[in-house]
């Protein structure tokens, strides 16, 4: 089969195939230029920004763990002033959809600052809602833990940007379906799941967390069929898309998320150890379609049997 049409649509988004990376594992899209060409990707999703410079945690900051890596990096970026005149000149070059990972450091309100400025940039295709990160110092609860929190913030964005919209929730809750749903609710054209998952690793030794804020975010192979079955079950409640992430490794492991449910996946920690992984599960979905002779990516969103 020649015609194999991997393109798919999210909000207004449309991208020529489904593969993504993860905020926070492929920097502003520069530092991976000498290894993978960008220009295949299906979007970038730039490491998360706030309103202002931010350091980040005390380090150490990320430690490896059996089939994972935790860390705590703590949204360390140069702010949005530095971002427009530094990082998007060169991320405006690439012709491949951006969509922009925002977050508040405090107040919830500077969302709404971010995106107030963010939608008059052409050039940012989209904007991901980062409302779980869990690595931030200071703070209890996480907007993306309350159902209530989460929609009225998503709704207070939609009222000022028509871009499309990506909220990323934590699968550090009761039930995020119902976070899903409430992102729905509020206006959010797509959701993102899973952020990490919360979790601390000891040096026995010293008796001592191998990372400085003593817990972290849990990332990697560990928690895919987590994220799988979070996938899986928010599929079957929601009606906007799905963009599925946790631990997808090869092309494989892709699929597992896409059949269960996700419209496109966004590749993480797999960056660190293979550059070139996003290249080669857009590869690998397209062999896959020709093997089982389907044409289109999109008769396979959900498409688990039960």
């Amino acid at each position: 089969m020649k015609n194999i049409n991997l393109s798919i649509e999210i909000g207004k988004l449309k991208l020529k195939n489904p593969v993504l990376v993860c905020s926070g594992t492929f920097g502003y899209a520069e530092e991976f230029v000498d290894f993978i060409d960008l220009k295949k990707l299906g979007a970038i999703v730039t490491k998360t920004i706030t309103l202002k410079p931010r350091i980040g945690n005390l380090p150490p900051r990320t430690c490896e763990t059996p089939a994972g890596m935790l860390n705590s990096i703590g949204l360390e970026n140069p702010g949005l002033e530095v971002f427009i005149k530094e990082k998007l000149p060169f991320l405006k070059k690439l012709g491949v959809p951006i969509i922009l990972s925002i977050a508040s450091e405090e107040e919830p309100q500077e969302f709404i600052e971010l995106v107030t400025r963010l939608d008059k940039i052409e050039e940012v295709a989209a904007i991901e809602l980062n409302i779980s990160c869990p690595n931030v110092k200071g703070r209890k609860h996480l907007i993306s833990q309350d159902p209530l929190a989460t929609k009225e913030i998503v709704s207070e964005i939609r009222e000022i940007t028509k871009k499309t919209l990506i909220t990323k929730l934590s699968p550090n809750v009761t039930s995020i379906v119902e976070i899903a749903q409430a992102a729905q609710d509020g206006g959010s054209d797509a959701v993102s799941l899973i952020n990490t998952l919360s979790g601390m690793s000891i040096d026995v030794d010293k008796r001592i967390p191998k990372i400085a804020s003593i817990s972290a975010g849990l990332s990697g192979p560990a928690i895919r069929p987590v994220a799988v079955k979070m996938v899986w079950d928010t599929f079957n409640k929601i009606k906007i898309p799905i963009i599925g992430m946790g631990g997808i490794m090869d092309a494989a492991s892709a699929l597992e998320f896409i059949i269960a449910g996700a419209s496109a996946v966004a590749i993480g920690t797999a960056n660190f150890i293979n550059p070139k992984v996003s290249e080669e599960i857009i590869l690998g979905l397209k062999e896959y379609l020709e093997r089982n002779k389907i044409s289109n990516i999109k008769e396979l969103v959900g498409s688990l049997k039960v």
